[in-house]
């Protein structure tokens, strides 16, 4: 799991460094492509490109639409914001979820999660501090990019079980990569391109694919409730190579904020263990939510 979340925060930095010469949709284009070509061919390799009628199940539409909506906002978030600081905000995702299960599925959340979700969500209020100095508005864009991928994983939790979850990365991808052909003029047209840009969203993609079978493989071989609380090492990761290429330290208010949600998310894991219920947040390190566009 640690080694997944490296390859997506990985990818991620190097999104953030190409941004600095093409725009974001050139970006989703590009690396989506790369990553739509690894997938297919991880599909593939597992026999799992069809029946495409699977491609029409509502959920896989609605999941497919939530991760564009995610992707968009993350990476216009990502161009403009440290690194640490839209990777603290994500890391609300499973609360998110959380929530989102009970209020739309109905499933049961005692008055101790529904507390830790409060306090989760008032450590991204300090992150993001709305009217205070430091605040930007894209820090509001990282929120929305938490709601969709919400809706991605709750999406997600309704599609078929027969449907693989390369099928559904795979799906994903292409979608993502369309998404940003469509966004290239509105955002300002396409850029000249470089090999080194090109060589880079193809280690971006690839590192999508590391993140998306790492969690395969942990899935398999240990305890679930014993590797989601690794999901979070990902803000580990952004620290270090948000320091290390973007020469990036947040301030004590964000370490703050971020120290609130990673805590309140560890804290309801912790109770789903003790009640015994369904894992909500542990299910959010599932190979099937892992962040095919982001």
């Amino acid at each position: 799991m640690t080694v997944s979340m490296a390859g997506f925060t990985i990818n991620d930095a190097i999104s953030k460094a190409v941004s600095e010469t093409m725009n974001m949709g050139q970006v989703m284009f590009i690396r989506g492509f790369f990553a739509s070509v690894f997938v297919g061919l991880l599909a593939w390799q597992q026999g799992a490109l069809g029946p495409w009628r699977h491609a029409l199940n509502p959920m896989l539409i609605l999941r497919i639409l939530a991760e564009m909506a995610a992707t968009v906002c993350f990476l216009i978030a990502l161009a403009h914001l440290p690194l640490p600081n839209v990777s603290a905000v994500l890391q609300a995702l499973p609360l998110g979820v959380t929530m989102g299960a009970a209020l739309v599925f109905g499933e049961k959340v005692g008055w101790r999660r529904w507390l830790a979700i409060a306090v989760g969500f008032a450590g991204v209020i300090i992150i993001v501090r709305p009217g205070f100095e430091g605040f930007s508005e894209y820090s509001l864009l990282a929120l929305l990019c938490v709601l969709f991928c919400s809706v991605r994983d709750l999406a997600t939790k309704r599609v078929p079980k027969e449907i693989p979850s390369s099928f559904l990365s795979f799906c994903t991808a292409v979608a993502v990569a369309a998404c940003g052909a469509a966004l290239i003029d509105p955002m300002g047209g396409w850029s000249p391109l470089t090999t080194w840009n090109v060589g880079m969203l193809a280690v971006g993609a690839s590192m999508l694919v590391v993140g998306y079978l790492g969690i395969i493989a942990a899935m398999r071989v240990g305890d679930i409730s014993f590797i989601a609380p690794f999901r979070y090492t990902a803000l580990l990761w952004a620290l270090v190579l948000g320091f290390l290429i973007f020469h990036d330290v947040p301030d004590a208010v964000t370490f703050v904020g971020a120290a609130i949600v990673v805590g309140s998310g560890l804290y309801t894991l912790y109770r789903e263990q003790v009640v015994g219920r369904r894992k909500i947040v542990a299910e959010t390190t599932d190979a099937s939510m892992s962040p095919d566009g982001i």
